[in-house]
C-alpha cells in the first residue's frame, strides 16, 4: 500500500513582517473552510518555523488559537508590547545592549500559548522551529521528533526563536537530564528560511522519498534597500550594523530557497513571496524593517497579504489539498505582477 503525500508548511522569519503571513493564512483558512469545510490543520502534517514564523507554527501546531486569532496577535497594540524599548542606564540599544527588554514578548507568548507543549502537536503530525545555540555556535533544531524536545513549553521556543541578536536579549532552554542547557538565540543567523530542514527532517521521520512532499513556504518580503558598496569598504563593525544592517545580510534566505526549488520535483514547491518594491498590484509596499511596528505599517503588511492570496490563493488550496498540477511557484514577479514558474 502506498504512502499519503505528506503536506509541509514552512514559514520565514522577519519581526512584524509576520503579519504579512498571518494575514495570508487566515485568507487561506477562510477559502478552505467556506470551499472544502477543511481547515489548515486539517492539511498541513509538518509545520516549521523561525523567528515569526516560528510563532506562528508553533501556535498552529500545539495551541488551539484558530488561524484568525493567529492573526490578530498581529496588531500595534501587541506589537509595541514586543518591541518595548530598553530603557537600561548607559546602554546605547542595537549597539551595548538589546535594542528591546523582551518581557512583553514573553508575557504575550505566554499569555496566548498558555501550557501547550511539543507534544500536543496532532498524532502522525510534527512541528520544529529553527534556533542557535551561541555557546557550541550551532544551530539548535527544537522538534517534536526528538524526546528530549516533546515536553518543551512552546512558547518558550517561540521566545528562543525569535531573540534576535541586537533586537532581543538570548533566551535560556532546559532541555531535560539528556542535553544541557543552551542559551539561544534567533534561527535566522542560520535558516531565516527553515524549508531545507524541514524536508530533511520529514525524509527522516516518514521514511519517504521527497516525490511524496508537497511544500508551501511562505516568506515575509524581500528586502530591496541598498548597500552603498563604496562607501562599505570603510566600514567597522558599527557601520555595519548601523548602516549595512549586517543581520538582514546574515539572514538572508535566498540560499535556501534556491536549494528547495531546485531539489523539489515540478509542481510539489510554491514559495509565497514578494519584494517590498513598489508594483503595479502593491503600490505602496510596507516598510522592510522588522520592527516598523506603526499602525500605518501593520495595516500595509495585512494588505501585502491580501496581495499574496490574490496571486497564490487557489495554487496553494489545491497544493494543500493535494491536487496541484501546475508549475512550481516563486516570488512575485514585479515586472510581469505574477508568480515565478519554474
Amino acid at each position: 500500500m502506498s504512502q499519503k503525500n505528506r503536506i509541509i508548511l514552512t514559514l520565514d522569519g522577519g519581526g512584524i513582517r509576520g503579519a504579512a503571513t498571518a494575514q495570508f493564512l487566515s485568507r487561506i483558512e477562510r477559502q478552505l473552510n467556506q470551499q472544502h469545510n477543511l481547515s489548515i490543520r486539517d492539511c498541513v502534517d509538518f509545520y516549521a518555523g523561525t523567528s515569526t514564523g516560528s510563532i506562528i507554527a508553533l501556535a498552529l501546531a500545539t495551541t488551539d488559537l484558530s488561524v484568525d486569532a493567529i492573526n490578530k496577535l498581529y496588531n500595534a497594540s501587541n506589537a509595541k508590547k514586543i518591541f518595548a524599548e530598553n530603557k537600561g542606564l548607559f546602554e546605547f540599544d542595537g549597539v551595548n545592549a538589546p535594542k528591546y527588554e523582551a518581557n512583553g514578548k514573553t508575557k504575550l507568548l505566554k499569555e496566548n500559548f498558555g501550557n501547550a507543549k511539543l507534544s500536543d502537536v496532532a498524532p502522525d503530525k510534527h512541528v520544529l522551529a529553527v534556533s542557535y545555540a551561541i555557546e557550541i555556535r550551532k544551530p539548535e533544531v527544537i522538534k517534536s521528533t526528538d524526546p528530549d524536545h516533546v515536553k518543551l513549553l512552546a512558547y518558550k521556543v517561540a521566545d528562543a526563536s525569535s531573540a534576535a541578536p541586537t533586537y532581543f536579549p538570548s533566551r535560556k532552554i532546559a532541555f531535560g537530564s539528556n542535553k544541557p542547557t543552551r542559551w539561544l538565540v534567533d534561527g535566522g543567523v542560520t535558516a531565516n528560511n527553515p524549508t531545507m530542514c524541514a524536508i530533511a527532517e520529514a525524509i527522516e521521520v516518514w521514511k519517504q522519498p521527497i516525490d511524496q512532499l508537497r511544500v508551501l513556504s511562505i516568506g515575509t518580503g524581500y528586502r530591496r534597500r541598498k548597500i552603498n558598496g563604496p562607501e562599505s569598504q570603510k566600514w567597522g563593525a558599527v557601520q555595519w550594523f548601523s548602516k549595512g544592517h549586517i543581520l538582514d545580510v546574515l539572514t538572508d534566505e535566498h540560499v535556501v530557497n534556491y536549494q528547495a526549488r531546485t531539489i523539489m520535483p515540478p509542481g510539489t514547491f510554491i514559495r509565497v513571496n514578494a519584494d517590498l518594491t513598489n508594483q503595479s498590484e502593491l503600490p505602496d509596499p510596507p516598510d522592510d524593517a522588522m520592527d516598523d511596528i506603526d499602525e500605518a505599517n501593520i495595516k500595509k503588511l495585512k494588505k501585502m497579504g491580501d496581495f499574496w492570496y490574490k496571486k497564490y490563493g487557489e495554487h496553494v488550496v489545491n497544493l494543500l489539498l493535494d491536487k496541484y498540477q501546475g508549475p512550481t511557484l516563486d516570488c512575485i514577479d514585479t515586472e510581469s505582477g505574477q508568480p515565478k514558474e519554474k
